[in-house]
Formats: structure tokens, sequence, C-alpha cells
């Protein structure tokens, strides 16, 4: 059965690919230069190529074997923010960095992209270890993602307080991770066809129970995975957007639902949204919102209707949820 599973896994991310770059032209928007950055800094001193990738290798990997590679823009404002790009189950770094958008939008608004790639042998990522899951711990590869953001902040004189995370299936399972084990390094994610923060935790790579949507829990519950993580923090929480295929077949829709309930109560906010748009993109599509008391949304959550595992990336909506285009 796990076998079976891992197989149809495979077959469907590999729809990813070639759909990323569909949503991108449905996803298009026109966008004002108002986060142009107004002066540049010398480039003389950074020794990593622009405007290309380059992998990284003298960052701190945590004793995982995970790698690094960064797209740094030929034009850097002074303290560019930076957006780390998570691939898919069976993806590499290139393939999420060819069949993406970021690029060209850190090339016109000055950011900085971080592309991760897993260390496993089948290419997907450990959400499930309690390395990965707990703050500052050996091992895992959450750990060793933050480790890439903080090499770049040094590096590049990067802003730490714009830090953004933004996957794919896996990936989306590793922004949930990062957001929950990392919430001081982490301002937002965008978390396409993930799963809540712990729903894979265990023994094993791959988490039946979860992926079929029985792991049902209240938010109280699952918000109690998220601050065991790391439970001397006190600090502000990450805000989140999830994005869900209603018909997702790999990763039930079920996962959408207590993904909401476990951030809405991290981030203390009513599970009952405070709006609701149907036909939000696309025919069907609906989007629920989850705002603070000082009507600041910390939850933004779109159901695909129509989509499965193989959902549409609007990385626009990604990018303006983080601040970056509007």
């Amino acid at each position: 059965m796990l076998s079976m599973k891992r197989i149809m896994f495979r077959k469907l991310t590999t729809w990813i690919l070639s759909t990323t770059l569909l949503s991108s032209a449905l996803a298009g928007l026109n966008h004002e230069s108002q986060f142009m950055p107004k002066s540049l800094p010398s480039l003389s001193s950074i020794s990593t190529p622009t405007d290309t990738l380059t992998e990284i290798t003298d960052f701190d990997k945590r004793s995982t074997n995970t790698k690094m590679f960064v797209y740094l823009p030929e034009k850097l404002p002074a303290k560019p923010a930076i957006l780390v790009g998570m691939h898919w189950c069976h993806g590499t770094a290139l393939e999420f960095y060819n069949a993406t958008k970021y690029k060209t939008v850190a090339a016109q608004y000055g950011f900085i992209v971080i592309y991760p790639q897993a260390g496993s042998s089948d290419g997907c990522w450990d959400v499930h270890s309690d390395a990965t899951l707990t703050h500052g711990a050996v091992g895992g590869e959450s750990g060793a993602i933050a480790s890439m953001v903080s090499y770049v902040i040094e590096k590049y004189a990067a802003d730490a307080g714009k830090v953004f995370v933004t996957g794919v299936s896996s990936g989306a399972m590793m922004t949930n991770v990062l957001l929950g084990a990392y919430p001081d390094v982490f301002k937002a994610g965008s978390a396409f066809a993930g799963v809540p923060f712990g729903c894979f935790d265990g023994g094993t790579s791959w988490n039946s129970a979860c992926a079929a949507g029985l792991l049902v829990y209240t938010g109280a519950a699952w918000a109690k995975k998220v601050r065991a993580a790391y439970p001397s923090y006190t600090g502000a929480r990450p805000r989140i957007q999830i994005w869900h295929g209603a018909d997702d077949k790999v990763l039930n829709a079920v996962n959408f639902a207590e993904q909401i309930k476990q951030w809405t109560n991290v981030l203390g906010v009513k599970p009952k949204p405070t709006s609701t748009e149907k036909n939000v993109f696309q025919p069907g599509w609906i989007r629920t919102r989850y705002a603070n008391s000082s009507g600041v949304v910390q939850v933004e959550a779109i159901l695909e209707t129509g989509r499965g595992h193989d959902l549409l990336v609007l990385e626009d909506e990604a990018l303006r949820f983080f601040g970056f285009v509007k």
C-alpha cells in the first residue's frame, strides 16, 4: 500500500511542473513599480553570480544532505527581502526555479530567492522527524533551511524582518513546518496543497492517515503541536495563506480545513471567517479570510473547486499576500 501511494504521489506531482506555468498565465497581473528600489548599493563585494541560479555550499547544513541554491537579482536594494521557494516531492530546486515566476518578480522588485533542495533519495522533504519538527534541532531539514536564511541575511545584508516561504505539495508541507518550528525567522508563508504542521509526524516519511484526511483534531490540539516545536517562543507568529484542490486524492482536502483550524488557533483569531468570497480567481473557487481585531488578515484560505493535487499555483497572489506586490 505504501509503495502504491508513493507511485501515485510521484505520477501526480509530475503534473505540477506543467500546470505551474499555466497558473502563472492565469494569474498574470500588472503591478505598479512602488516596490522598486529607490537606491542601489555597490555590487562589487558580492561574489555570488547575479541573475542566475547558483549553488551555495558553505552554509550550515545542520547535519543534513539538504542543498542550497540562490537567485540573486542583478540589482539589489539596501536590505532586500528574502523568499524561500520549496519544490514538490520528487522535484528539484532547478525544476522549481524554472517552473515558477518568482525569479522574474524578484528581478523586478529586488528581492533574493532561496531555492532549497531536499536531501532524501526520493526528493521529498522531511516533514515527519522530531528533528525537523523541533526548533534548533540538529539533523532536521527545517533547521538547514533556517540556516540558509541566516546565511543570506549575513552575506547580503538582507532584511531579517522580511523573510517569506512558499511551496507546493511536499514543499507546502515544509512551509507549514517552517512556520511552526521557526516563527522567529519567517514573517509569512503560502502553502499550495499541504497538510497541518505535525500531521506527518512519526517514524516514516509517508503518513497514510494524514494523507487520507483521517486525522481530524480540534484547533487547540493542532496548535499544541505547533507550540511544542518551540516552547519558549513568545513573539509574533507568521501569517499563512493556504491553497488546496477540493478534489485532491493525494492529500485529501480535509487537510485544508485542518490547516485553517490549526493556524487560526495559533494566531489567535476566530475559526469563523471574517469574510467569504465565491468565484474568486476561477468559477467555483472560494476564499475565506480570518482577520484579527485590527482587521489584519492572519489566515487566508483558497479552495480550488474542481482541482485535484495538480492545483493551479497563483504566484502573484502569494506575493500579494506577502506584500511584495499589490
